[in-house]
């Protein structure tokens, strides 16, 4: 996983077995929950959605302040905390099952508190690994974590589908909650030196929010990127909103097929991930951006049509592309914003983009939910595929399109239009 130096690296080998253990309880999520309340709880196409809306709404509620707020503490210890409160909301869920009382409102619950757990960790994962690495390893790091992801996001799935249709899915959240403690265990033996900026905490916190936005907004690289991504990102969640759903009653899928898509789809993610730094050294880790964006072109065509078993085979190849496409823009794009950007910016900076391009999935959530309540799931699947295309605009009209490499200088936070 971990290549050169950093196969030696004891904190960032802690941070990859972190990650292996906290992304399969994520990815065991992402199956077991919505199968909680479509087929345990049956809920409709509109509640399946809103259940993907909570979850993200966070970042649109506490994103911004919760940057501002760990650019002035250490961040390793948030990571912890992060997994162990999720633990605790996911391991709700099975003993309400047993129990006889669950209920959609507590499914609403426990994905809100698992999305404010989730704003404050990758907030700060993003912002521990440029003090891990030395800014020329970020690439090769951030592709190794990806590489964790595409694999437990390949793995999991799977035996996440055959685990909820033999015990049921309440019972498998059980195991999501086993890997977040394995992850804050995990985590917490990671030795970094944090040291806050003399200046964090000095000002206000609505004048360190507003120093965040203004960087991301006028950063002539970083604001195409973001603009991208919260496109992307709004019909992304349209299409998750509904995808459950669409595969279960639009396609006739049991929950371990379900799974089967969803591990069929992450092998593209593992893929990326796998040829991340190759590909950015061979086409420019700049340049990188914008291919990896064409991959949403023949997706987006394939994820509506058909129905049975050909138009289960077209979605997933369509989401198998979406997923190759997906983690190798994030690969590169991650790696530049946090090549670009000071230190002391940083939890800002993420916390900045993560509030905008995470902050439209509850809102694309919800789109999806209404779409699909209206005029069916199929209709939303293809409002969601067109709406993608038009996540390339942004990176057609800005200067990305027309750079090979990020320059050895830092770039300039003013835009030079």
């Amino acid at each position: 996983m971990a290549a050169g130096p950093l196969r030696h690296h004891p904190g960032f080998r802690r941070l990859l077995v972190g990650a292996v253990a906290g992304q399969a309880a994520a990815q065991l999520s992402l199956v077991a929950l919505p199968l909680a309340a479509v087929v345990e709880l049956r809920a409709s196409a509109f509640e399946a959605g809103l259940l993907t809306a909570t979850e993200t709404a966070a970042f649109l509620l506490i994103g911004l302040p919760a940057g501002a707020w760990l650019d002035r503490v250490r961040r390793m210890p948030v990571l912890v905390r992060s997994d162990l409160v999720r633990a605790a909301a996911i391991g709700s869920v099975p003993l309400a099952a047993a129990a006889g009382m669950l209920t959609m409102p507590q499914l609403y619950l426990v994905s809100f508190v698992v999305g404010v757990a989730t704003v404050f960790f990758d907030v700060s994962h993003q912002s521990v690994l440029p003090r891990l690495l030395a800014r020329e390893h970020l690439v090769s790091g951030n592709g190794a974590l990806e590489s964790v992801r595409g694999t437990t996001a390949v793995a999991t799935p799977a035996v996440g589908g055959g685990l909820v249709q033999a015990l049921g899915a309440s019972a498998a959240l059980a195991l999501n909650a086993v890997g977040y403690l394995l992850s804050a265990l995990v985590l917490r033996r990671i030795r970094l030196s944090e040291t806050p900026s003399p200046a964090a905490g000095r000002g206000s916190l609505r004048a360190e929010i507003a120093e965040g936005l203004s960087f991301v907004v006028r950063q002539p690289l970083l604001r195409p990127i973001m603009l991208c991504t919260a496109v992307a990102n709004f019909f992304g969640a349209m299409l998750a909103a509904v995808q459950t759903v669409y595969l279960v009653r639009e396609l006739g899928l049991t929950p371990g097929l379900v799974g089967v898509v969803l591990s069929a789809m992450a092998v593209g993610g593992l893929v990326a991930a796998l040829l991340a730094g190759r590909l950015a050294r061979a086409a420019g880790d700049v340049r990188v951006i914008w291919l990896a964006m064409l991959g949403t072109v023949p997706a987006a065509v394939l994820l509506p049509m058909g129905r049975g078993t050909a138009g289960a085979l077209c979605f997933t190849a369509g989401l198998t592309l979406l997923s190759f496409r997906g983690v190798l823009y994030n690969v590169a794009q991650v790696s530049l914003r946090q090549r670009i950007c000071p230190d002391h910016l940083l939890g800002r900076m993420n916390a900045t983009l993560r509030f905008v391009v995470w902050g439209c999935m509850p809102l694309g959530a919800i789109a999806g939910a209404v779409v699909a309540g209206g005029l069916g799931t199929r209709t939303a699947v293809a409002v969601g595929a067109a709406g993608l295309l038009t996540a390339l605009v942004p990176l057609s009209l800005s200067p990305l399109r027309r750079m090979r490499d990020l320059p050895a200088e830092r770039v300039p936070e003013s835009s030079r239009d």
